[in-house]
């Protein structure tokens, strides 16, 4: 079937097999670990197998390094077949003109446009051209996991809007019993920036507008700090990371941001172990293991105040610009053949919950829940659906109406926002004055 799905790609492009004698289709992947590498070599053996004339080059590129290799590449005129990068990255390529938007959104309307999650499209459309710029592939969401049996006890809703967030985390907050109501990044680090930014964009506060004006200092972003800092109330004291899950797996918080590769620490003992000891908080005592966590544990993947906002981050496959037609045939065929169920599952199961799949159909299948740890059983599928759900509303600072603003990048890496956090939060600085700051130092970078 594979091989007759290639063959007749090629009759479509009035080639025959023939002309593809020793075609060779050069895949970038930033899955550098050996494991997760020898898993894609299988994958593209049997893609070899079953299309012979056909040379799968599998190359490993560190994340940080693609930006400059790819720059390297297209100055030599030596790019790629195809990449496996996010979605900004993506969008920017395609800015500079390498990116073939006609051949990636044929593989996605041939795979079949519907059975891809909305937000997921979003975040690669050219939204002016009407096309795509890399097909959606795997990525991983972020949100609220918290203590369903303890909402049902009291009668609460989840943890979907500001209002029930605020009433669940002042609800469960008890300091004096060592339980907290919900934790949220309050260290000047990224973990905060990535809880902020969702709150940011559920109340539509972003940074650009579409025109790329920085936007960052209005009365939106003000209504959100001042709700981060009546939220940080309820958070375990002092500045506070993604460490501070140790409080959720022992017992002592209700609601705590994480993205789904926390999936693991929840429902297996010994991917827990780390957070269940006195050795990061001297006020926990250390816990056993619940083995009741996980199903009594959900994700509120989207939180809506103005607007629903999930946030996250995609990853997806995208065509380069290519004279060769035979390799942008073949290339076109591979990625098809990356799609097929098998193929989603395997590669899916490389990192449980850190790579979601972004078809709908498949992310449902009893194949993709039977990972090889178990790790989605101990949900179940209802509660692994709503997860994977939140790539409705995948957003994030630097994409706005489909158009990329690189210096979102650059004040991400300057660490502005958690700064402006940690200064309103932990030194309960004016909001206003918090925000003025960031403003001044995004002007610096968006000049």
């Amino acid at each position: 079937m594979k091989l007759k799905t290639l063959t007749l790609g090629l009759a479509a492009a009035g080639m025959s097999m023939s002309s593809l004698a020793m075609t060779t289709v050069e895949y970038w992947t930033t899955q550098t670990q050996s494991d997760r590498m020898q898993t894609i070599e299988v994958m593209a053996d049997v893609f070899e197998a079953l299309n012979p004339g056909i040379d799968i080059k599998l190359v490993a590129v560190d994340e940080n390094d693609i930006p400059k290799q790819i720059a390297a590449a297209a100055a030599s005129n030596t790019l790629p077949d195809m990449i496996e990068v996010g979605s900004n990255l993506s969008l920017a390529f395609s800015e500079q003109g390498i990116v073939d938007l006609e051949a990636t959104t044929e593989v996605i309307n041939n795979v079949g446009i519907d059975r891809f999650y909305t937000g997921a499209l979003k975040l690669v459309e050219d939204p002016a051209k009407k096309q795509y710029v890399a097909l959606p592939y795997r990525g991983w969401v972020q949100g609220i996991w918290y203590r369903a049996d303890w909402f049902e006890e009291a009668g609460l809703e989840p943890p979907t809007t500001w209002e029930s967030i605020e009433k669940a985390a002042k609800h469960f907050n008890n300091p004096k019993e060592n339980q907290y109501g919900i934790l949220i990044g309050t260290k000047a680090d990224s973990y905060a920036e990535q809880v902020y930014t969702q709150f940011a964009l559920s109340n539509d506060a972003p940074q650009f507008d579409r025109n790329g004006k920085l936007i960052f200092n209005s009365e939106a972003q003000k209504e959100v700090l001042d709700f981060y800092k009546t939220l940080s109330q309820y958070t375990p004291p002092g500045p506070q990371t993604w460490r501070a899950r140790d409080y959720y797996l022992q017992g002592k918080l209700a609601m705590f941001f994480y993205s789904t590769y926390i999936m693991d620490d929840i429902a297996l003992a010994e991917a827990a172990a780390s957070s269940l000891s006195n050795e990061n908080f001297s006020d926990l005592k250390g816990a056993t293991f619940d083995p009741d966590l996980a199903k009594n544990t959900r994700l509120a993947t989207t939180i809506t105040h103005t607007s629903p906002s999930t946030f996250g981050t995609l990853v997806g496959f995208s065509i380069m610009k290519n004279d060769n037609q035979a390799e942008v045939d073949a290339t076109k065929a591979f990625i098809e053949y990356m799609n097929e169920r098998d193929q989603v599952v395997a590669y899916s199961h490389m990192a449980p919950g850190g790579h979601l799949p972004m078809l709908r159909d498949i992310a449902e299948t009893d194949e993709f829940l039977n990972d090889p740890k178990g790790i989605f059983a101990n949900y179940g599928k209802e509660s692994i659906k709503e997860i994977i759900a939140g790539f409705e509303n995948i957003k994030n600072f630097s994409i706005v109406d489909g158009k990329a603003f690189p210096e979102s990048g650059e004040i991400f890496s300057k660490q502005i926002i958690p700064r402006m956090i940690y200064s309103a939060v932990i030194e309960d600085k004016d909001t206003q004055a918090s925000l003025d700051w960031a403003e001044e130092q995004m002007m610096q970078v968006a000049k």
